[in-house]
Formats: C-alpha cells, sequence, structure tokens
C-alpha cells in the first residue's frame, strides 16, 4: 500500500507560525523506518504493508505532538493487493503517458 500523509501541530506558540521542526521529526521517523519513502512540499509518502505503514504513521504523529497542544492529520491511502514498488512505478507510467502525447 501507498499512503500519502501530512502531519503538522498546533497551538505551537512560534510567533511565525513555521512548523518545520515538527515536521522535521516526523519525517526523520519515516526515513528511519526503512520503508519506501518520499517527501514533498506537502506531503510525505510511504509503502509497505497496512501494519507497518500505519505504524510509522502513528510514530511520526506521536513525534509531532511533542511540538504543540493539537496534532492535525492527513492521510490518502492507495490499497492494492499484490503490487510493490509502486512509489516510483505509478510515477514512472505517468511521465511514459505524457511522454506518449508529445
Amino acid at each position: 500500500m501507498l499512503v500519502a500523509f501530512s502531519v503538522a501541530p498546533s497551538g505551537t506558540g512560534r510567533s511565525d507560525g513555521s512548523v518545520h521542526d515538527a515536521v522535521a521529526a516526523a519525517v526523520r521517523v519515516v526515513r528511519e523506518s526503512g520503508l519506501p519513502n518520499r517527501t514533498t512540499s506537502m506531503f510525505t509518502e510511504i509503502e509497505g504493508e497496512w501494519d507497518e505503514v500505519f505504524d510509522v504513521v502513528k510514530k511520526a504523529t506521536d513525534a509531532v505532538g511533542a511540538f504543540g497542544s493539537r496534532v492535525s492529520l492527513v492521510l490518502k491511502a492507495d490499497i492494492r493487493p499484490g503490487y510493490s514498488g509502486e512509489l516510483d512505478a505509478k510515477v514512472e507510467r505517468l511521465e511514459q503517458a505524457i511522454d506518449a502525447e508529445d
């Protein structure tokens, strides 16, 4: 399965409203998991089996919780049994389709 998620604290007390330190803590958890992952400006994507992916999402959410009084979690999952390597393969198929149009 692929999961794209965004997790951030609220109530951090920072005057600039930045949450980058909290997000860094979450991304660190994801990267240390050893599961295939990618972080963009808005989401972190992670690939693996249901239980291992959601364990990482929970740990990342817990890590963010240390930075504020509340945590917001947005999550989208692509559950496709029998497939792996889709973190890159889906993008490769998209790029091939775009190139085919040119």
